[in-house]
């Protein structure tokens, strides 16, 4: 079960509740679900209970209980606490990582994207006249382009010609100079040009647009100390695991991975960091979330394979399509950061 499909989750009981007379309120038009935060517990929690508490007339730990009641025998949870003041706090049952998996697997590359800006009319990015600028600009149309919101990006000034021929920035339009600019992130310190196309625009978007970014060799090395090559590096090794699965005979298929949480947990928070990625207009969020993808794959990748004269089990195929999974994920966040992800490296 993914974010989204859990927040309908929600969204469904509070209607049940309000059809069936048990609450009295106008059913929101959203349900919002996150990490749970200090002193909760399991996969998500909401505050739903909270937000029509009042409304309701009833105290929000009554609500909570009310709801908890409905969502226990939904699909995909397996446990629901209520916490503190009234938050609801949902932990979902292993079949819900395997539907996260298949969910990944089916919708490839576009995994995560979404609507939440679809009719809000145009988006106007304008970005200052520097490097670094037009780079996150670059970025931050294709992530909110994902969300599905029309995007009109320009510059304040005529790019420089290997702005778009080293660094694949792509705008829409020049404006004047005395342009209302809001695309102005710390400047590059010095020319990301030499670094070529991916590392110059890793080395500009993973910091925060309020950090002054770091310009060097450091995001050449491949080694695990540049979180690029990590992010690269987890890629190529699951479409590796892809293909040496398929010359012993055996391909993916979505199962229960139960010493793999962390991960089953970050794939599924994918449509969430999209969405406030694109909703704080900053491309690090979705930059340092790729790194954390790949340090949750890398305990997984060396028991995908069978050993020896060890056959493929179903074991072996689930934790194929998880790695598989990962990789896909990995490769759509980096061609959103307007990135190559290298089957080999």
């Amino acid at each position: 079960m993914t974010p989204v499909e859990l927040s309908r989750t929600v969204l469904h009981a509070v209607r049940r509740a309000v059809d069936e007379g048990e609450l009295a309120v106008t059913v929101p038009e959203r349900v919002v679900v996150t990490p749970p935060g200090p002193g909760g517990c399991g996969d998500y929690a909401t505050n739903v209970a909270l937000q029509l508490a009042r409304p309701a007339g009833q105290p929000a730990p009554q609500v909570a209980a009310l709801l908890r009641s409905r969502l226990l025998h939904a699909d995909g949870i397996s446990d629901v606490v209520v916490t503190g003041p009234g938050f609801l706090n949902i932990s979902l049952g292993g079949a819900a990582s395997v539907e996260v998996v298949a969910e990944v697997l089916r919708c490839g590359g576009r995994y995560g994207h979404g609507d939440s800006f679809t009719g809000q009319g145009v988006v106007r990015l304008v970005a200052a006249r520097e490097v670094r600028a037009v780079v996150q600009l670059d970025a931050m149309a294709r992530i909110l382009r994902s969300q599905g919101a029309l995007v009109h990006a320009e510059c304040a000034g005529p790019l420089q010609a290997e702005w778009g021929s080293v660094l694949g920035v792509h705008v829409d339009g020049v404006c004047g100079e005395n342009a209302e600019v809001g695309v102005r992130p710390v400047p590059a310190p010095s020319d990301p040009l030499p670094l070529g196309r991916d590392a110059a625009r890793w080395a500009l978007l993973h910091p925060a647009p309020h950090d002054r970014p770091r310009i060097g060799d450091e995001h050449l090395v491949q080694r695990e100390s540049n979180p690029l090559f990590r992010v690269r590096y987890a890629h190529a090794r699951s479409r590796a695991l892809v293909r040496n699965a398929a010359d012993l005979g055996f391909t993916g298929e979505p199962g229960v991975v139960a010493d793999q949480p962390a991960l089953c947990q970050t794939l599924a928070d994918h449509p969430r960091v999209l969405a406030a990625t694109a909703a704080h207009r900053a491309p690090d969020r979705l930059a340092r979330y790729l790194v954390a993808v790949a340090d949750a794959l890398a305990p997984l990748l060396p028991a995908v394979l069978p050993l020896g004269e060890e056959k493929p089990s179903a074991v072996h195929r689930a934790r194929l399509a998880l790695a598989e999974a990962a990789g896909t994920v990995l490769a759509g966040g980096l061609s959103l950061l307007g990135i190559e992800a290298p089957e080999h490296l």
